[in-house]
C-alpha cells in the first residue's frame, strides 16, 4: 500500500509550504546517507525526497489532495471532469447522470499507461460520448553524480515496462538540482484513439557523494589544511566539479570555518548560481619527522594559547 506523503514527513494535510519544507529539511539532515549510517536510512531519505518533491508544488500536491496516490495515473485536465455530484462533459453539455463522487483510477505498472476503458467507464458510463482520451503523464527516477548534474549533456536511460525495455537519448540540463523535473514529451502512457501519448517526467535524483554535500544549489566540501596553513595562512588547491581551483586560508582558521566560493555552485541557466563553501578541516601528520617534532615541541614551549579557554 502506497504511504502518504504527509505522513512521511510528519506534517498536517492543511500545512503551510513553509511547514512543508522546514519538515522536508529537518528530515533530511537526520536521514541524509552522508550523516546516517543506518542501511535504512537512504531508502527513507528517497521517499522524504519524493513526498517533498510532490507537496512543494502547488499543482501537483492539489492532484494528489484531490486523486490520492494515482494521482500520476489521471490524465491532465481530467480535474474538470471528476466533480462531487457533477459528470459535466469538458467544455459544456449534458451533465451525466446520478452525479459522481471524486473517482480514483490506479495506472497500468511501467509504460502501459492508464486503463482506459476503465477510466472512460467510470467517468462517463458506457456512452462514450466524450471523445478520445489523451494519454497520461508518467514519472520514473533519474538518479545522477553530483559531477553529472553540474555539467548536464548527454546520457542514454533505459526504463523498464510491460512490452520490455525502453532506451531514450536524454538531454540533461546544465546545473539540474534534486527533485528537479526533464520531460520527454510524447513519452509516456498511450491514449485511445489516435490522440497523442502523455509525457513522461524523469525525476533527478542526486546520489550520495563521498566529497561533495549539495543543498538546492550551494554545494559544501570538505577543505584539508595542515595545521601551519590554518596558522599562518595559505593558497591551497581545491577540487570541485567544475574543476581544480585555488582557495585562500586566511590566517588564524580553526576546522569549521566555512570559506564562501561565490557562484561556484551549482549552475543556474535560468538565474543565479550557487556559492561552493570549502569548510577547513585540520589535519595533522600521521607521523612526525625527528625535525617535526623538535619543531612542535618548541613551539608548545613558547605558545600560552590554550583552544579550551578560548
Amino acid at each position: 500500500m502506497a504511504r502518504d506523503y504527509y505522513e512521511m514527513l510528519g506534517v498536517s494535510r492543511n500545512a503551510s509550504s513553509e511547514e512543508v519544507q522546514q519538515a522536508y529539511r529537518k528530515l533530511a539532515r537526520r536521514y541524509h546517507p552522508d550523516v546516517n549510517s543506518d542501511p535504512e536510512s537512504e531508502e527513507r531519505f528517497k521517499e522524504i525526497n519524493e513526498a517533498y518533491s510532490v507537496l512543494s508544488d502547488p499543482d501537483t500536491r492539489k492532484r494528489y489532495d484531490r486523486f490520492g496516490p494515482d494521482f500520476r495515473s489521471i490524465p491532465e485536465g481530467y480535474e474538470e471532469w471528476v466533480g462531487a455530484g457533477q459528470g459535466a462533459r469538458r467544455g459544456g453539455g449534458r451533465p451525466g447522470a446520478g452525479g459522481r463522487g471524486g473517482v480514483r483510477v490506479s495506472a497500468d505498472e511501467g509504460f502501459g499507461g492508464v486503463g482506459f476503458e476503465d477510466l472512460f467507464g467510470s467517468l462517463f458510463g458506457a456512452r462514450g460520448a466524450a471523445g478520445p482520451i489523451p494519454g497520461a503523464d508518467q514519472e520514473a527516477e533519474l538518479e545522477l553524480t553530483v559531477e553529472e548534474a553540474y555539467r548536464g549533456g548527454k546520457r542514454n536511460v533505459t526504463l523498464s515496462g510491460p512490452s520490455g525495455p525502453r532506451t531514450f537519448e536524454v538531454t540533461i540540463p546544465r546545473g539540474v538540482v534534486d527533485g528537479q523535473r526533464i520531460r520527454l514529451s510524447g513519452q509516456g502512457g498511450r491514449g485511445g484513439g489516435n490522440v497523442r501519448p502523455g509525457d513522461l517526467y524523469l525525476v533527478v535524483h542526486l546520489a550520495p557523494h563521498s566529497h561533495y554535500r549539495v543543498s538546492g544549489r550551494d554545494i559544501y566540501v570538505d577543505l584539508p589544511v595542515t595545521p601551519w596553513e590554518a596558522a599562518l595562512g595559505a593558497m591551497v588547491p581545491l577540487t570541485t566539479p567544475g574543476g581544480e581551483t585555488k582557495v585562500r586560508v586566511p590566517p588564524g582558521s580553526s576546522s569549521g570555518r566555512r570559506l564562501r566560493l561565490r557562484g561556484e555552485g551549482m549552475p543556474n541557466p535560468r538565474g543565479s548560481p550557487g556559492d561552493l563553501y570549502a569548510e577547513v578541516r585540520i589535519a595533522v601528520p600521521p607521523k612526525l619527522t625527528d625535525r617535526e617534532r623538535e619543531l612542535l615541541q618548541q613551539l608548545a614551549a613558547q605558545s600560552s594559547f590554550d583552544p579550551r579557554r578560548s
